[in-house]
């Protein structure tokens, strides 16, 4: 019992590893042969995990083999577009110009109810609002409503918002994160001061996080966690 523990641990960890140098993806936007190798890895390390009998490295050896044909995979995707098209294929027009394509519904083997749901899925529920919809390598479905359906812009007004920049998390369940205070070209002492109207100090802290504009957000931690 003790060995099989250790061994879904070991195994645990190979995958986890292999998986992060497979890059960061979520499972509804993999290609085809991402979703494959990420099976097969799952299959791989099942067997050894339960099967005492068979050594460990009979399953870390086939995954190791897999990760390999993974980033070779992505090297030739990245390198070759012709290639590109034969392993992951390429984005079928579901919708063209407002118009359902039934050919390539009937090659893709979609239904009418499929397309309803995945245009739901992107908050359209009206089929005549779509002037595309293209069926992503990935399986998405991308929506381009019509001009007059779309959600209007400050671009159409004329109008220019200032620049925003992106948020920082400064202090993170009360520890401070240093490198992002030298990103901002700040110190403790800048923190320090900057929460001395909200009466905390920074490791009393839950959250503290500033904007592009410099206005802060913060919470203080209702105690301690066990």
């Amino acid at each position: 019992m003790l060995i099989t523990f250790f061994r879904s641990i070991v195994l645990y960890i190979i995958v986890l590893i292999v998986m992060r140098l497979m890059g960061k993806r979520e499972i509804s936007q993999m290609q085809p042969f991402e979703l494959a190798i990420s099976i097969m890895i799952a299959d791989l390390a099942s067997i050894p995990m339960t099967e005492i009998g068979i050594p460990i490295f009979n399953g870390i050896v086939p995954i190791l083999g897999l990760l390999v044909m993974h980033l070779l995979i992505s090297v030739i995707n990245i390198k070759s577009i012709n290639l590109r098209k034969i392993i992951c294929g390429k984005p079928s027009i579901l919708i063209y110009r407002g118009k359902i394509d039934e050919k390539v519904l009937k090659k893709e083997r979609f239904t009418i109810n499929e397309l309803q749901e995945r245009l739901r899925r992107n908050n359209i529920f009206n089929l005549g609002d779509v002037e595309y919809a293209i069926l992503e390598t990935s399986g998405e479905v991308t929506v381009i409503q019509k001009p007059e359906k779309r959600g209007t812009i400050p671009e159409d007004f004329n109008i220019v918002p200032e620049y925003e920049g992106i948020p920082y998390d400064l202090v993170i369940d009360g520890k401070v994160l240093d490198k992002n205070l030298e990103k901002i070209g700040k110190d403790y002492k800048w923190l320090e001061k900057q929460m001395l109207p909200f009466k905390i100090k920074p490791e009393e802290a839950l959250l503290v996080t500033i904007d592009g504009k410099g206005q802060f957000f913060c919470q203080k931690k209702e105690g301690k966690r066990g």
